[in-house]
């Protein structure tokens, strides 16, 4: 279906849940804003992700939804009542494609996953293959008829967060040039190289010198990385409960971020952040952290790499993806990053 661009003043994009999957759609965003000056662009997802959207200049709205408490019916009369020209739905899946196809908008955007292309009256068709997230929802412009400005992926943080950054670094005595983030945590248990190899590789670089900022999201993680401070000898800090725009701020300091398959990965990626990141269970060429001074680690004598498998019983190989991914070779790498 080909679009008329003159008939589209208000347009919603969907992307409801996982905070790192909300960053690798912001291209989106401002692909969309510079076909569409004039137009209204709001953005629907749910509550948690809600601060990977603000500040972001190129939208007019985040409205977000708690699955806890707003029923469906209420997000599909929600959406109803905007009166939207065109819905991109980056999801696909049962809910959304609904909230798509009840929208009342003349076009209506989204892949064709199996029963769901009912919902659309212009169909992406999922490419198979390697092909990153990023490049898979700008699909969705391509489809549209529209030429791709930007694949740059984007988190905005204040001059208040990168004060209470400044503070933070001014209070523990740290120099930037000397602090290493680590991120221990993740939502997959498959994703995370166990806590006591986190715990050798920081004392690894405590003795080269080196400070540590562990970083964690909900409680859960915290525990997790509370037992790997415990651990750990050096200078190495617990980060305070804070949001993910001050989260960005203290990455943004950070000389490199050393993390599992994460959130916080996507949003150091979008800030410019180097990164060494540790895969396992995911694809790091679908996935993988795309700014130019990042490697990826991962166990490469394996042939199931990027199995998808989110828990450790149901792995056929022992988690050998992690279980035998060694602190020598992560430091090897992580050293050959910091000398470059």
């Amino acid at each position: 279906m080909k679009i008329d661009k003159n008939k589209i003043k208000k347009i919603l994009i969907i992307k409801p849940h996982a905070i790192g999957d909300v960053v690798l759609s912001t291209p989106v965003i401002e692909n969309l804003r510079y076909h569409f000056p004039e137009a209204v662009i709001n953005f629907l997802t749910q509550k948690y992700c809600r601060d990977v959207l603000i500040g972001n200049p190129f939208l007019d709205r985040v409205l977000t939804y708690d699955l806890e408490y707003d029923s469906g019916y209420f997000i599909i009369e929600k959406i109803r009542k905007q009166k939207y020209d065109l819905v991109v739905d980056l999801f696909g899946n049962p809910r959304t494609a609904l909230i798509t196809f009840t929208s009342g908008a003349k076009y209506k955007s989204g892949y064709r996953f199996r029963m769901r292309a009912y919902a659309y009256n212009i169909k992406i068709t999922p490419r198979s293959g390697e092909v990153h997230n990023i490049d898979f929802n700008l699909d969705s412009i391509r489809a549209l008829g529209l030429d791709i400005i930007s694949t740059q992926t984007r988190f905005y943080i204040s001059p208040v967060h990168e004060e209470f950054a400044d503070d933070y670094f001014i209070k523990k005595g740290l120099d930037e040039r000397k602090t290493i983030a680590v991120n221990p945590c993740g939502t997959w248990e498959t994703k995370v190289w166990y806590p006591e190899k986190y715990t050798g590789l920081i004392n690894d670089l405590t003795k080269n010198g080196y400070n540590v900022l562990l970083f964690w999201g909900n409680e859960s993680e915290r525990k997790h990385a509370e037992k790997i401070l415990i651990a750990a000898s050096g200078k190495v800090f617990l980060i305070p409960e804070i949001g993910l725009k001050y989260m960005g701020a203290l990455l943004k300091k950070c000389r490199i971020l050393i993390t599992n398959d994460t959130g916080p990965m996507h949003i150091a990626s979008a800030l410019g952040v180097n990164i060494a990141a540790i895969f396992g269970p995911t694809n790091s060429k679908l996935q993988g952290p795309v700014n130019k001074n990042s490697i990826v680690i991962k166990n490469d004598k394996l042939t199931c790499l990027g199995c998808n498998l989110t828990k450790i019983s149901d792995c056929p190989n022992q988690h050998k993806c992690m279980g035998e991914l060694s602190v020598d070779h992560v430091l090897e790498r992580v050293m050959e990053l910091l000398n470059n």
